[in-house]
């Protein structure tokens, strides 16, 4: 960090939203109950939402250093919901190894699951403890802080509250920013706010942004230039659990007329016949299912693609009997991962109806479609399947990762209609290996930018469809993407470094 963080004043928020934030305390109560009260672990969620009770908090016995003095040295990391999560899990790994100890909180059921799953190890062992964000409200706030006692305080992306960043200042605990990212308009929201926004801005002892023009945002808002630093985005890091030997257990296509061959030794399910086109659409929304489900019966009426095999991954739970209600009315014949129902050769839609193994339908995949994109939702990370060389698909709704978009579709990984960054791959696509099958002018054209009065949606299925076809290309296409995310790995270590250096420079100040 080139400039020492230094005390500041401690900015308080303005009176109109403290007022707000008390009056709409009991509201918030009562719609946690409409939302919650009949789950089983409704109880906790109100008393951690609310201050009334918390887990114990984690202790390391014995540090990876082995070092009694890391003990007590708790971080607060604040993640909304499952995205944020996963974005944050690697640097929390990293976080762990390097003996501090972590106080998770989520704010959303989902991301609430999957920080239980994706730590559960961690949880058990005393390592992490995890719960419910505590509820803007100076009295729950201090009481959480009392309980915690963290050393820093860490918010994943954009979720800021103006008590907790206030209190967290008079305390002289450090909050960071992690993976900041300010889309133009998130920006325009927090600007209609300005008073709370520059409040936040100033208690925030350092923003670590994504990007310059986040960066830039969050200055305009109120944040001191030496305050914000650039370090790349966590997105590129991988954060689902691994596939082992992934590069191995995908096929290396010689036959560039025949598809991928799935190995059924990266999952515990019967893939049946293995040789046949598989794609994904992975974390959708309502909306988007019906587009694959209409795309995939109009593949299935091609000869060639009369065999392909859909997987479904529907981002929410809650969600998996309405999905597998809307393939059912489309007359497609599926199975059910709940179900650990086998594929076999008259299975055209796998619904995978489960938690924690995204990364391997994205392994498995010739051709992945990442989901909120084609409604608006924001799009969800495309790395995970640039990670395992798995071409990507992606609607025009992708505002909360649209840098990682443009950089991987201008290798050539991923497709999103009209982005102007994207740079086809072409028949020799970054090999020496010369393609014998010959190209029509018409799946030329595919490698060019589309035609402006020409559907998006349209322009996808295209696209899907050219690279079932020719594999070849589709391969080359995910090597590119595969190659483009290990480049981008560096954003780990740097967001890492920033961390620590303020841990201890408030170490000293506060001694």
């Amino acid at each position: 960090m080139s400039t020492p963080i230094t005390k500041r004043a401690i900015s308080i928020p303005p009176l109109y939203y403290r007022l707000i934030i008390s009056l709409l305390k009991p509201l918030y109560r009562l719609q946690v109950w409409q939302r919650s009260h009949q789950r089983a672990n409704y109880q906790q969620e109100v008393a951690q939402r609310f201050g009334k009770y918390y887990p114990p908090c984690p202790s390391n016995k014995i540090t990876a250093n082995n070092d009694k003095d890391n003990n007590n040295r708790v971080i607060w990391c604040h993640a909304v919901s499952l995205g944020e999560t996963n974005t944050v899990a690697p640097l929390l790994d990293k976080l762990l190894q390097q003996g501090y100890q972590i106080w998770l909180t989520n704010t959303t059921q989902t991301g609430f699951a999957r920080g239980a799953s994706r730590f559960a190890e961690d949880i058990a062992q005393g390592r992490m403890s995890h719960s419910y964000v505590p509820v803007d409200s100076p009295a729950v706030i201090e009481k959480f802080l009392a309980h915690v006692q963290p050393i820093a305080a860490l918010f994943v992306e954009t979720e800021l509250w103006a008590n907790i960043l206030t209190i967290l200042a008079q305390q002289n605990i450090p909050s960071i920013l992690v993976n900041g990212r300010l889309s133009a308009a998130s920006f325009k929201r927090y600007q209609k706010i300005s008073a709370v926004s520059q409040s936040m801005m100033q208690n925030l002892t350092l923003i670590i942004a994504q990007d310059e023009e986040s960066a830039q945002r969050f200055q305009q808002l109120g944040a001191e230039s030496s305050h914000v630093q650039v370090a790349g985005s966590l997105k590129w890091v991988i954060n689902a659990p691994k596939i082992t030997d992934i590069n191995t257990q995908k096929s290396v296509i010689t036959d560039i007329t025949q598809p991928k061959i799935a190995n059924e030794k990266i999952i515990d399910v019967d893939l049946g016949e293995l040789n046949r086109p598989i794609w994904v659409v992975a974390s959708t929304h309502s909306g988007e299912e019906d587009t694959a489900l209409a795309w995939q019966q109009q593949l299935l009426a091609i000869p060639e693609h009369s065999k392909t095999l859909l997987i479904i991954v529907p981002r929410h739970p809650e969600r998996f009997d309405e999905v597998a209600a809307l393939i059912q009315k489309s007359g497609l014949k599926m199975v059910r991962r709940s179900h650990q129902d086998a594929i076999h050769a008259q299975t055209q839609v796998y619904l995978a109806d489960s938690m924690g193994e995204l990364m391997t339908w994205f392994a498995l995949a010739d051709v992945a479609l990442v989901g909120g994109s084609l409604v608006d939702i924001g799009g969800h990370n495309p790395v995970e399947p640039a990670s395992v060389a798995t071409p990507i698909l992606m609607g025009r709704y992708t505002q909360s990762c649209q840098v990682v978009v443009d950089m991987l579709a201008g290798v050539g990984a991923l497709y999103q209609p009209y982005n102007n960054f994207y740079q086809a791959i072409t028949l020799n696509g970054g090999s020496d290996e010369q393609v014998d099958e010959p190209f029509s002018e018409q799946d030329k054209s595919k490698f060019m930018q589309p035609v402006s009065d020409t559907d998006d949606v349209a322009l996808i299925y295209e696209q899907l469809q050219f690279w079932l076809s020719h594999p070849h290309i589709a391969q080359l296409a995910g090597q590119a993407g595969a190659q483009l995310a290990a480049q981008q790995q560096s954003a780990l270590t740097q967001q890492l470094t920033l961390i620590e250096e303020v841990i201890k420079q408030f170490a000293t100040i506060n001694n």
